[in-house]
């Protein structure tokens, strides 16, 4: 053996089994039961018959499901289009330093902190025209307001409360970016005679695009499974215009107790935030090359 090569400790290994057995505990072994069900027809507790892909095909052809698609896919691109460049800027206009960042930082995450379903309870009363500042400020400025009973202020509420409740994570995930770039970095464009545009394009969001890889694969996961907020709102309504795949799912899950087509539509489910996901990171990693090679050019 060379004297430069390090002897391999399999006993390492040990450290990685707990992660393994909570992995497996807690993802594989339900994504197992799941695939169970999809391929049965489960007639009764006792009773269930092997039906294959009759479940799959079933589910690619129900016209709810695509409907509920395309409303889930817009919501997440809208949510995506407004959430990132306001996360972005507001982190920009955040102190840097001392006290008056560290109280700026606790003032943002606020939001945060509090559970789905409460949220959605703020928003339900915030949009009351009786008692609800939203309400009662756009019913005073002339507009027939109702996430009740109107689909498209019912959308744009949730949207609305979307990008209250989670841009704070976008800021501070883009804050944490900004805080990692060396000050000689500005000391060279200042030398330069660089503008605040082009020390934001050129230096500060080609630094940020990891954190920001993060913060747009972290958002469009959770906003394609929303289902607390706007269940608490709207209940999906009025009609359909909000209820997204996560509250179609637990509909046929819960609510009609169809076990094999809600197993089927939660795999195909999970197989589209995969797909989703996928694209989206290396569309970003593609952006990220070609900055490097123009910069090297």
């Amino acid at each position: 053996m060379s004297a430069t090569t390090k002897p391999v400790n399999q006993k390492a290994w040990w450290l990685v089994l707990p992660v393994i057995l909570c992995v497996a505990f807690s993802a594989v072994l339900p994504l197992m039961t799941v695939v169970n069900y999809s391929v049965q027809d489960v007639l009764s507790p006792d009773r269930r018959v092997f039906v294959g892909t009759e479940w799959f095909a079933a589910v690619m052809r129900d016209e709810e499901l695509h409907l509920a698609l395309w409303r889930q896919i817009q919501f997440s691109l809208a949510v995506l289009v407004v959430e990132i460049p306001l996360g972005i800027a507001l982190a920009l206009s955040m102190p840097a330093q001392g006290w008056k960042s560290s109280a700026v930082l606790v003032l943002v995450a606020l939001s945060l902190l509090i559970p789905w379903n409460v949220v959605g309870t703020i928003w339900q009363i915030f949009g009351r025209a009786d008692i609800g500042l939203l309400g009662y400020f756009l019913q005073w400025a002339g507009m027939d307001y109702s996430y009740t009973g109107n689909p498209v202020h019912a959308w744009w509420t949730v949207l609305m409360m979307d990008v209250w409740h989670w841009t704070p994570l976008v800021a501070l995930l883009a804050f944490a970016g900004l805080r990692s770039i060396p000050d000689a970095y500005y000391q060279a464009a200042a030398i330069d005679g660089a503008s605040k545009w082009a020390v934001f394009r050129y230096i500060q969001l080609p630094k940020m695009r990891g954190v920001l890889m993060i913060a747009v694969l972290l958002r469009f996961m959770d906003s394609f499974m929303i289902y607390t907020e706007p269940f608490v709102l709207t209940g999906g309504g009025p009609g359909n215009a909000t209820t997204f795949l996560s509250q179609y799912l637990t509909t046929k899950a819960v609510g009609q107790f169809d076990l094999g087509p809600a197993a089927a539509f939660s795999l195909i489910y999970f197989l589209i935030i995969l797909l989703f996901c996928f694209v989206l990171y290396n569309w970003m990693q593609s952006l990220g090359t070609s900055e490097k090679e123009q910069g090297h050019g």
